[in-house]
């Protein structure tokens, strides 16, 4: 027989871990630079580089963390097993700086592709990818590798032809006006796009491994310190060079705010845009300029809507795991049939869609993004620093605490000079603590009713000596134990049969047929699909399961235990689970039921069938029971 367990596909390489990073700090150039120079005009420059620095720092610390976290390094795991209620507070941070994120980057996507109201697209937009998002999208590494390359070329095209003007932008840069007070306020407006690093920690559970390294003792470095370095260098090298380009162009004033160029009001907000538009026409003529600038706006854009994406994939996770931690009512766990938390997907598209709409601007979402995402990182960061259980060696140790001490200086900036961001992060607290005591309050009336209950059966039913025939055990795809799964009971021509179900019908009847006939052990497997892995569901029975027992259930009649086994297991990607599970055990079919979901269904997640039948090996066969 095989060991129970559950675990999640590692199949994420370092090109879809930089591509999840990128979609966040790739981005920030699309709005900080311009948010610099409305900040501190043709001395901007000065607080990009500690800006860029202080990106850096971070970067280069969560290479450490994603060392130390092979499993998940994201501020709620990694700082959980030191203290529930600091991971508590580190989450409803990450919360809202997704809610923020999400807000941020729809409104700049259609400041850039120029549209009238943009809040209202914004809005819109929203809505739709979290419409989308209801049937449980398989697409989005792959999506946001595919949008990360062009934009990554436009990057490197306008930064190519700001290069001849680097002389000029030399000659109009100026000193810092002002004392150091007001210069660090002008720095924390713009420390922007750092929960980037959050996604990545948090996706190292599904890194692919270091050659040598198991599954028992995961190692991820290989994929996501190269992920990290080489979308820092990106991000740390282009946008200090086009913050210096920037200041190359004549004629920008600043007033109430916003950036006004001749013959362009309000560039802040598509400076890059603007930029193309300029450095590309002096070089190649006006044709070729206003090409770039819609190549800068179209690229941008949809990078921009790919993070939006990516945020409230953010907000599903960890408003998912929580309730599975009983930290959020139970109602954020509640699974559509796309294996969605549907009242959490609700909740989490109707927020961020809200607040675009509401606030309207890119200033005053960029002031409620940083205190959260600020406060989730410094969190992270001083958990760390100080468990003296982890191996850290004194310069990871002394770096952290310098980034540390710089993220707690700019939080608490940000809670004295940004009303607005403290009201906002306060209030997400609050509303995150009283939905923590309502699960709480849940999960105590549901012990008290099962406890209740466990004494009433006592009370009236005597104990009954166990059955020698007892249902078996979760068989799953992870871990091998002392029996080989060919040495079966039952005498059979030919390998295994493992059939993948989601309920009862032809498709598990066509399989117990076709063991019987054969006279081959049959693998009955289902999967239960959700979001992100709970540590709770590493434990979880199909006993546990109501779906999962009524299919094995039925099965008792047929020989279940004997040449029947029971395969059980939770993931958040189904084809890689069967396969897996096929490949361990041996199988020579693979059987499962034909899709009855439609043509845009099957675009969204992925269709099932041409999926899988690629992960299979060419010797084993797929039976399709349509």
């Amino acid at each position: 027989m095989l060991d129970t367990g559950t675990s999640r596909p590692r199949n994420v390489d370092w090109k879809r871990a930089a591509a999840i990073l990128y979609g966040d700090w790739g981005t920030s150039k699309a709005y900080v630079i311009g948010l610099a120079f409305a900040a501190a005009g043709y001395s901007c420059f000065w607080l990009v580089v500690p800006m860029c620095i202080l990106t850096a720092l971070v970067g280069i610390n969560y290479i450490t963390i994603c060392r130390l976290y092979p499993n998940g390094g994201g501020v709620y795991a990694s700082v959980r097993h030191r203290s529930e209620v600091i991971s508590i507070v580190g989450a409803f941070l990450m919360v809202a700086d997704y809610i923020v994120t999400a807000a941020l980057s729809a409104l700049a996507a259609f400041q850039y592709l120029g549209v009238s109201h943009p809040a209202y697209y914004a809005g819109g937009a929203i809505l739709l990818i979290g419409f989308l998002n209801f049937f449980g999208p398989k697409h989005t590494g792959a999506l946001a590798v595919m949008i990360s390359v062009p934009t990554a070329l436009v990057v490197i095209m306008l930064a190519v032809f700001s290069v001849p003007h680097l002389g000029t932008a030399l000659t109009h840069l100026q000193p810092l006006h002002g004392g150091l007070g007001h210069n660090w306020v002008g720095f924390v407006s713009i420390v922007l796009a750092l929960s980037g690093v959050e996604a990545i920690a948090n996706a190292t559970g599904v890194m692919k491994l270091n050659p040598g390294s198991s599954l028992r003792a995961p190692v991820v470095t290989k994929t996501s310190t190269r992920a990290l370095l080489v979308v820092l260098c990106e991000v740390v090298g282009f946008t200090a060079l086009l913050g210096l380009a920037m200041t190359a162009l004549p004629g920008l004033a600043v007033a109430h705010g916003d950036v006004s160029a001749p013959g362009a009001e309000g560039v802040r907000d598509y400076m890059l845009r603007y930029m193309a538009q300029v450095f590309v026409s002096h070089s190649l003529g006006p044709i070729f300029g206003m090409v770039a600038a819609w190549l800068v706006s179209i690229t941008f854009g949809l990078l921009l809507l790919s993070a939006v994406n990516t945020a409230i994939l953010g907000l599903i996770s960890i408003s998912f795991l929580m309730s599975k931690d009983e930290e959020l009512p139970p109602v954020f766990a509640k699974l559509n049939q796309f294996g969605v938390p549907h009242f959490a997907l609700l909740l989490v598209t109707l927020i961020p869609a809200s607040l675009v709409i509401l606030v309207g601007d890119i200033s005053g979402l960029a002031e409620l993004y940083a205190v959260g995402v600020v406060g989730a990182i410094a969190t992270n960061l001083g958990a760390t620093m100080t468990d003296r259980k982890l191996p850290l060696r004194f310069y990871e140790r002394a770096l952290m605490f310098i980034t540390f001490g710089i993220l707690v200086a700019i939080e608490v900036t940000l809670f004295i000079e940004k009303p607005s961001a403290r009201v906002f992060a306060v209030t997400i607290l609050a509303i995150g603590l009283i939905m923590r005591g309502l699960a709480r309050e849940h999960s105590l009336r549901k012990a008290a009713k099962l406890k209740a209950q466990s004494h009433e059966l006592h009370r009236k039913v005597e104990p009954v000596a166990m059955s020698s025939r007892q249902l078996p055990s979760v068989v799953t795809s992870t871990q091998h134990s002392h029996q080989h799964p060919y040495e079966h009971p039952t005498q059979h021509h030919g390998g295994p049969i493992l059939a993948a179900v989601r309920g009862l019908g032809k498709t598990l009847d066509f399989a117990v047929g076709e063991a019987r006939e054969t006279g081959r052990p049959l693998y009955v497997m289902f999967v239960r699909e959700q979001p992100a892995i709970a540590p709770g569901d590493r434990k979880k029975k199909w006993h546990d399961d109501k779906e999962a027992k009524i299919i094995f259930e039925s099965l008792r009649e047929e020989g279940l235990g004997e040449n029947i086994l029971p395969c059980y297991t939770i993931s958040d990607s189904p084809p890689d689970a069967i396969a897996d599970l096929a490949s361990t055990v041996g199988a020579e079919r693979v059987i499962i039921g034909a899709s009855q979901r439609g043509k845009l269904v099957n675009m969204l997640r992925g269709d099932l069938i041409s999926t899988l039948s690629k992960m299979l090996p060419e010797d084993m066969y797929l039976v399709v029971c349509g």
